[in-house]
């Protein structure tokens, strides 16, 4: 079967755990860009994911948050969203104070934190950032509050909250939140939070009817449990080697070798072959 699209997540995937593209997938990515439509679909920020996106030469817009949004870089703007209400994000702010976390807030072109209370791994986020030059710089900023920062948004996409590990827990496990948001873990103290509802798998499905593609025509690459709804969509969903096994059950295939052996290489020239 010929492919037509091909959704590829961003860490742990497309990424190496230096958060390098390797060479020969670069050069295999923009090979197939030429032939079918690639996207990115990422739990990222766009100002995050933008560094690769334009290493990439990519022009389709980008999923981003688990599915929360998408984003087109070329004309600046959002295409699509379920982002979280403001009375809500207002409500897990508090409980998050609560419950001692400390939390990054993803808001419309930037990614916050507390100036009191910054979360564990800012200093490596920032120097992360730091290597981009404008444009294409990722935007992490601390704020004095996150309640004003919220009232100068118009939109809210996305939380991390980082904590005790009992902490995270019984946040996590709280009725309330459970109710309103999405839990993915991305650390032992470390979970991202997204509006209940969203995922990558949803999202895809309707920028591929919008575009006329079947989801049959689909090649859908990931590692973690948040690809799982586009590796079902997909008519190839295809799990890294570094997936956990969980991941692992509910793709087509499963690459060879991890990320950092560049294992998404041998399905892309598979699957689009020159």
């Amino acid at each position: 079967m010929r492919y037509h699209a091909l959704a590829l997540d961003l860490d742990g995937t497309t990424l190496t755990s230096a958060h390098t593209i390797m060479p020969a997938v670069k050069e295999a990515i923009m090979r197939i860009k030429e032939q079918a439509t690639v996207m990115l679909v990422t739990g990222r920020h766009h100002t995050a994911a933008h560094p690769y996106h334009h290493e990439l030469g990519l022009t389709t817009p980008i999923i981003c948050c688990n599915g929360t949004y998408v984003y087109d870089y070329d004309r600046r703007a959002v295409l699509a969203e379920n982002a979280i209400p403001h009375e809500l994000a207002q409500r897990f702010i508090a409980l998050a104070r609560e419950h001692r976390l400390n939390l990054v807030m993803y808001v419309t072109d930037r990614m916050v934190y507390s100036a009191h209370q910054p979360v564990r791994y800012v200093a490596a986020l920032q120097q992360w950032a730091s290597g981009f030059a404008p444009p294409i710089q990722p935007q992490v900023a601390s704020v004095d509050s996150f309640e004003e920062e919220l009232a100068n948004s118009s939109h809210v996409w996305k939380f991390v909250a980082e904590g005790e590990i009992t902490a995270i827990q019984a946040f996590s496990h709280h009725p309330w939140v459970r109710e309103h948001f999405s839990g993915e873990q991305s650390w032992a103290n470390r979970v991202d939070f997204a509006r209940r509802g969203n995922s990558k798998g949803a999202r895809l499905q309707d920028y591929l009817d919008q575009q006329g593609i079947s989801p049959a025509r689909l090649v859908a690459i990931g590692d973690n449990h948040n690809d799982t709804s586009m590796l079902c969509l997909a008519g190839m969903g295809i799990a890294m080697a570094n997936a956990e096994q969980e991941v692992k059950q509910m793709a087509n295939r499963v690459t060879c070798e991890s990320n950092d052996e560049g294992g998404i290489l041998e399905v892309l020239n598979r699957y689009f072959p020159i």
